[in-house]
């Protein structure tokens, strides 16, 4: 999962920059030993002096993105680590009691519910690890189909409000009849991952809502909450492989900063765009997501031949 970067290039990038020293420094001896040489022992001093310099340059860029990919994956590690032990620690405690001493059967129920919940937790970070390790190799055989958005999000959202248990008024939709070619498990994984986020980012009481308009052959989605707000300066960072806001540690939400990459890889698969916008006049955030409509030029690029062309209505969606 992690990103795996070849050594080749910074360990040739550094013999190249000691190779280079190396002759200067035998220019220089050259150059003190013969003047009748001088110039063109400066002209090709400056020549390999300027190269040096600019490996050193690139070879600073390398240095800080490995310090920051070291940084964020242990982000990941710390969050990874608190996700698994909590449910894990609770479990052990509810079976712990029912062990240990006798209790009521409303009792028994309740340690039930609450270990369900548990279990489900731990079954969707297993599902988001395994779906961010995949993603540059899963389903790009596999055929798209013809999607109808309204009832797709619709679907993830009541299942998202079932999950944190919220009321279905929470979550407001404006959807106009929209279509476009994709695989039905990718879709379902962009909005459940976009209104996952604005449920469980949303300020109390929480308001979230989903709009979905035709403009220029494209579905144009908005999906807005009523939270903080992500601060300009990292709205585009916050697509990244485990960029969470804050410090890990001291995070009150779960998560694995793995959400709203497999989002914007996915998106970008489709031919489409995600962005983050400003809320007027309000806190929050609101994500836009522009997909390809099918029956736009770039949505018949997605269709593949032999691909199924029909709509069908949504079965229960599974997040």
């Amino acid at each position: 999962m992690f990103e795996r970067r070849s050594l080749k290039f910074p360990i040739t990038l550094a013999v190249a920059m000691i190779v280079i020293i190396v002759a200067l420094i035998v220019g220089w001896v050259l150059l003190a030993l013969n003047s009748q040489i001088y110039w063109a022992l400066l002209s090709v001093g400056t020549l390999m002096f300027v190269l040096v310099l600019l490996g050193v340059v690139i070879y600073l860029t390398l240095t800080i993105k490995a310090i920051n990919l070291t940084r964020r994956q242990s982000n990941f590690i710390d969050s990874v680590t608190h996700e698994l032990k909590s449910p894990i620690a609770s479990l052990k405690l509810y079976l712990q009691t029912m062990r240990m001493r006798q209790v009521s059967e409303e009792e028994r129920e309740q340690f039930q519910k609450f270990m369900m919940e548990d279990v489900e937790r731990l079954d969707g970070l297993i599902s988001h690890l395994l779906d961010a390790g995949n993603m540059d190799s899963r389903r790009r055989g596999k055929t798209s189909s013809t999607i109808e958005l309204a009832e797709l999000i619709r679907g993830v959202g009541e299942t998202v409000c079932l999950r944190y248990r919220v009321d279905p008024g929470t979550i407001e939709f404006d959807l106009k009849p929209c279509q476009v070619n994709a695989q039905r498990v990718d879709a379902v994984m962009i909005f459940r991952n976009l209104i996952d986020n604005a449920v469980k980012y949303a300020g109390a009481p929480p308001q979230v809502s989903v709009s979905m308009r035709r403009n220029a052959g494209n579905a144009v989605i908005e999906i807005s909450d009523n939270g903080e707000g992500i601060p300009k300066g990292l709205r585009q960072k916050v697509f990244g492989r485990f960029v969470r806001l804050g410090e890990e540690l001291q995070r009150k939400k779960p998560g694995t900063g793995l959400g709203l990459y497999i989002v914007r890889t996915l998106v970008r698969r489709l031919g489409g765009k995600v962005k983050v916008l400003d809320r007027d006049a309000k806190s929050g955030t609101v994500f836009e997501v522009r997909l390809p409509l099918a029956d736009s030029p770039q949505g018949l690029q997605k269709m593949p031949d032999g691909a199924a062309t029909e709509t069908k209505p949504d079965p229960a969606i599974e997040v």
